[in-house]
């Protein structure tokens, strides 16, 4: 198997072109979290790409709220092998199965839930959590975040519910980039200490570096050793929107914004082409 950060580069180089193609799409966040999802798809879960289940029985199954960032999600399950790369340069188009935000009526393979309506994300993974625990399934559950989705009141009842019925089996990942639609979340909406507030809500909590491939895989396996002890874990991922692109990294204005073709060919200067382009 290639290595992992070239896995990653390659997963940047696709988002940046799929966003590309339709003129519209979110590469900031995607690009900030494609380590996570490299190591995610291809190193921590235990997961089967072909036949796909819905069910996911015997499965790590992942959930990703902030459905938004599809272009990564997209990307990395046709990296793994879901389906055909080439399906990749669809991302938009109508009749596709790749739409902006993940959907499940289109069949596409990894796609468990619709997602994007932010908050809502932790509360499907919960529930997915804990089916496994009454089948005695000894699989894990993961879900992704955003700091700003953390606004949504929701995910608060979530983050209370999850230790009070011992939801043991669940890895939430939080995207703490700082930056969401509008700005900084410090300026939109303070966040605060995220971990404290999990800390005090009765989670395992830790942080990492999501951007350093080999803290994400360190920090992915520390939480899975904390899986079947009586709490719900919690990761506090610090990364970089943008990441990868220079031109992109720490500004909110490429939350939800294409390259042109200028920036395009000036982005993908900066990744090599490592597995093949779509």
């Amino acid at each position: 198997m290639p290595a992992l950060t070239e896995i990653a580069s390659q997963i940047r180089r696709d988002i940046l072109r799929m966003v590309h193609g339709s003129s519209s799409g979110h590469p900031g966040g995607s690009l900030g979290c494609t380590d996570y999802f490299t190591a995610l798809y291809f190193h921590i879960m235990n997961h089967k790409p072909q036949p796909f289940s819905m069910d996911g029985v015997e499965e790590d199954l992942f959930f990703l709220s902030n459905g938004h960032i599809s272009p990564v999600f997209y990307s990395t399950l046709a990296r793994a092998g879901y389906f055909d790369k080439s399906e990749l340069g669809t991302f938009r188009q109508i009749n596709s199965r790749l739409q902006g935000h993940p959907t499940t009526h289109e069949g596409l393979p990894g796609i468990r839930v619709a997602s994007g309506s932010l908050g809502q994300g932790m509360s499907v993974a919960i529930g997915a959590a804990l089916a496994k625990k009454l089948n005695k399934d000894q699989s894990v559950v993961y879900s992704l975040h955003g700091d700003g989705e953390l606004q949504e009141g929701q995910n608060w009842e979530a983050i209370m519910f999850a230790p009070h019925h011992n939801v043991d089996n669940l890895i939430v990942t939080i995207d703490w980039n700082g930056q969401q639609i509008d700005g900084p979340t410090y300026k939109v909406l303070h966040l605060g200490d995220i971990r404290e507030k999990f800390n005090a809500f009765g989670w395992h909590t830790l942080e990492m570096n999501g951007n350093d491939m080999d803290e994400v895989l360190h920090t992915l396996e520390e939480a899975k050793s904390l899986v079947g002890k009586g709490k719900p874990i919690a990761i506090i991922m610090r990364t970089i929107m943008g990441k990868g692109v220079e031109f992109m990294e720490n500004d909110h204005n490429w939350h939800g914004v294409a390259p042109n073709d200028d920036q395009l060919k000036l982005a993908l200067e900066q990744l090599p082409e490592t597995l093949g382009d779509y």
